[in-house]
């Protein structure tokens, strides 16, 4: 049996699909700093130093679009995009995990 096929992703502008690209990335790297969830200070240092590298890409990507005259940004086609490529998930390893009984 195969996996139930992925919704196609909305229309989005090259400077879109940059700036939802490079979201996720920090997501993943802020998900790698999150200290409720690491394990070792050299991996959460690897990624806060790339982040810092991300952060000037999505920084980029925005000024690009509002060079180009998109002055709004379209939150339920971009919040489509998100779920579409595991935005909920990957955004869920920045939160504070649940607190574990005992």
């Amino acid at each position: 049996m195969w996996p139930p096929e992925t919704p196609p992703l909305p229309a989005l502008t090259r400077a879109e699909g940059q700036l939802i690209d490079c979201y996720l990335e920090a997501l993943d790297l802020l998900g790698r700093i999150n200290p409720a969830r690491g394990d070792g200070t050299y991996r959460a240092l690897r990624a806060a130093q790339a982040l810092v590298g991300k952060a000037t890409e999505l920084r980029d990507a925005l000024a690009l679009m509002h060079e180009r005259g998109e002055r709004e940004l379209h939150g339920e086609t971009l919040a489509r995009a998100l779920r579409t490529l595991d935005g909920e998930r990957r955004a869920g390893y920045v939160t504070v995990p649940p607190a574990r009984e005992s």
